[in-house]
Order: structure tokens, then C-alpha cells, then sequence
């Protein structure tokens, strides 16, 4: 075991970017056979015939060391001819994939034609890339975010990507939800008697973390399972450390506060882990049920990551 390690399984809950990093902590933090990182799906989508997934592949190229941590989203190094020839040609553009990053979505897409199911899928590139840490999809199946708009409904790449977060939100909707199977691992590793923690990362509520709890029976579990359930807040000081969780908050009438969103996951906690800016939150956020802990949560390189995971994972034994 890793020193410092936690005795037992952990489960983190992921989204992209954010959540990536302190999914690279926990791995640096723990051995392989100890974490099982569950990744959000529904923001793939399928675009130029190739199936996108990427909250999934930011944390695979996270794990892998090869992710780019200037721009935050996509592989270091990366080159755009293949972009550029579509351009020329007249194709889409607004989603920019990579020559490099074109390799993993061909060879996805091949294997999925093929019947193969995105876990294997996933763990053949995660082998591929000497990757050690289990990761996972939330479930093979097809689940796609739908954004509610003032304009009408939009894919999620669609609102994200393509229009920039524009449009005003007034709800979400995940297409194909009921249908689809939890990962199976994910299941199990819930009812194991030695699961020390689940972790949800500091991913996005609404359109990381919530399709991943929407699965059938996948909340339920978690509240059902023995080990503390603990999120660390994605807003930092009134704002988002990455990405549209602090615009989304303020139109669907929240405040943007780390507050806002323990009390959105509700008594699905154990525990609540806030940054120091957001210290004087603490009092008004500790209850019987729900134990707080105030430490650095901005993780700038590979060490404030693996700290933020050691206090995460201390704070599942303080709890436990």
C-alpha cells in the first residue's frame, strides 16, 4: 500500500477537468487495486461519426500523464492539420479535435462498431497507456445530456461547446437515463465490505455529477453503502474553478456558493470539503449529519492534487 494510503476501496465520482485532478491525486494516494473512478458519459456524443467522450478521456489522459494542463482539456503537444484540412473542405469545426486526440476516438469508435462495450473499450486504452487505476464509464449504455434553454433544447456539446454557454438554463435532462445499467463494478465495489470512502470530485453538479446519480439504483447504493460519502466543493470564493457551474447556478436561482451545492446533494453527504476563502461557510454548513472540512482546494500541479487527496482520503478516517 501506498503510504498514507486509506485501508480499503475507494469510489470518486468524476466529471472532466476537475475532477481529473484530484482523480490523478487519489491514484498518486492509493494503490490501483484500491480506486475504481467512475467517469460521467453523459456528455458524449457522436460527431464526424466518431463517438466523443469527454469527461471520460480527460480523466484517462489525466491518469496517463499526458493530458495538457495549460489549456486544461485535451493531449500535451497536440497539432491541428487535420482541423485545418476539414476547414478547407467545409466540415465542422467548432469541436476542436486534435490529431493525436482523433486517435483514441477512431480506435473507440471502431471497437463500439464492433459490439465491444465501452468499459472494455476503456480498459483496453487505459492498458494501452499504462494506465493502473480502474476507470470506468458510468455505464455502457447511451446516456446524453440535454440542456433546457430559453431558445429550446440543446445537446450538451451543442450548449457547451458550440455556443459557448450562451444561452440561459432552466433545467437538464439526461436522454436515455432509465434504460441504462449502471457499471457493474461500480455496483459491487458499493456493497464491498471494505469500502472506505465515496468521493465526489469537484465536478460540475448538474452535468457531471448528476447523470452519474441518476443511473437507476446508483443513489440509492451510495446512500445504502457503509462507508462516508464526501464531495469537495467545486466553487472556490464565489466562483468556478473551471467551467459554467457558477452561471448555471445563478440561473436556475441558486447563490454561487459552495453552500449551494453541498445543500444540492443534501443528505446524500457525510462530509463536505470547503476551501479556506470559503471558511466562514463552515459553521452554517455543519450538521449531525454532514462533517466539514476547511483546506486548499485549488490544485495547480501534481503535489496540491495528491494533497488535496490525502486530506480527502484523512478525512473518510476522521469520519469513519
Amino acid at each position: 500500500m501506498t503510504p498514507g494510503a486509506a485501508a480499503g476501496r475507494v469510489i470518486a465520482l468524476s466529471g472532466g477537468v476537475g475532477g481529473a485532478k484530484l482523480a490523478l491525486g487519489l491514484a498518486q494516494e492509493l494503490d490501483a487495486e484500491q480506486l475504481l473512478i467512475v467517469a460521467n458519459t453523459g456528455d458524449d456524443f457522436e460527431h464526424l461519426g466518431l463517438t466523443i467522450c469527454p469527461d471520460l478521456d480527460s480523466v484517462m489522459y489525466a491518469l496517463a500523464g499526458i493530458n495538457d494542463e495549460t489549456r486544461g482539456w485535451g493531449l500535451a503537444g497536440e497539432s491541428w492539420q487535420a482541423l485545418g484540412a476539414l476547414a478547407q473542405l467545409g466540415g465542422e469545426t467548432w469541436f476542436q479535435l486534435g490529431d493525436k486526440d482523433l486517435a483514441t476516438h477512431i480506435l473507440r469508435s471502431d471497437l463500439l462498431r464492433q459490439g465491444i462495450p465501452l468499459a472494455d473499450v476503456t480498459a483496453s486504452l487505459c492498458k494501452a497507456l499504462n494506465i493502473n487505476a480502474g476507470l470506468v464509464p458510468m455505464t455502457d449504455a447511451s446516456v446524453r445530456t440535454m440542456v433546457a434553454t430559453a431558445t429550446g433544447e440543446l445537446a450538451f456539446q451543442h450548449y457547451f461547446v458550440r455556443d459557448q454557454c450562451a444561452p440561459a438554463v432552466s433545467g437538464f435532462r439526461f436522454d436515455g437515463i432509465g434504460a441504462a445499467l449502471p457499471n457493474p463494478d461500480l455496483l459491487a465495489w458499493l456493497e464491498a465490505d471494505d469500502l472506505a470512502a465515496v468521493v465526489i470530485c469537484p465536478s460540475n453538479p448538474f452535468v457531471s455529477v448528476d447523470p452519474i446519480l441518476s443511473l437507476p439504483g446508483v443513489r440509492a447504493a451510495i446512500t445504502d453503502c457503509s462507508a462516508p460519502v464526501i464531495a469537495v466543493s467545486p466553487i472556490v470564493g464565489g466562483k468556478a474553478i473551471k467551467g459554467p457551474a457558477a452561471k448555471m447556478l445563478t440561473e436556475l436561482g441558486f447563490e454561487v456558493t459552495a453552500g449551494a451545492v453541498a445543500d444540492w446533494y443534501g443528505d446524500l453527504l457525510d462530509g463536505y470539503v470547503l476551501d479556506h476563502h470559503d471558511a466562514d461557510l463552515a459553521a452554517s454548513l455543519r450538521s449531525d449529519r454532514r462533517q466539514l472540512l476547511v483546506t486548499d482546494t485549488v490544485m495547480t500541479d501534481r503535489i496540491s492534487k495528491r494533497a488535496l487527496a490525502r486530506a480527502v482520503l484523512d478525512f473518510a478516517r476522521h469520519i469513519a
